[in-house]
């Protein structure tokens, strides 16, 4: 369905701008008010294309259902919340978790705060 309806929005935005070419490069010549009559209608054509490009169609489920995708990446419980205080009260009083190795900025021999 979605190559149709591109294939909709590609001819009709093609006929906009031939209609502005053929009034403003040859039409002109002969009658300006034709000109300005074939811009007028040039003019309408491109948001009638996004709605047809838009539009949705039998197969399209855009807004039938909410996505619950972003249920699945909740925790079970509320122990991140307690995780989350431990590393904050961490993080203020400048002590390591045990679990963290001691990695390049550990401090010590090596830590690169000198040159």
């Amino acid at each position: 369905m979605y190559t149709r309806r591109r294939h909709w929005y590609f001819a009709m935005m093609g006929i906009c701008i031939a209609l502005f070419v053929l009034a403003w490069g040859v039409v002109r010549l002969w009658s300006v008010p034709v000109a300005v009559g074939m811009c007028v209608v040039a003019m309408v054509i491109p948001p009638v294309a996004a709605i047809v490009a838009n539009r949705r169609g039998p197969d399209d489920v855009w807004w039938d259902e909410p996505d619950d995708n972003w249920l699945k990446d909740e925790p079970k419980d509320d122990t991140w919340q307690r995780d989350e205080r431990a590393a904050m009260e961490r993080a203020r009083s400048g002590r390591r978790h045990p679990d963290d190795g001691g990695g390049p900025d550990s401090g010590g021999a090596g830590s690169g705060t000198g040159k």
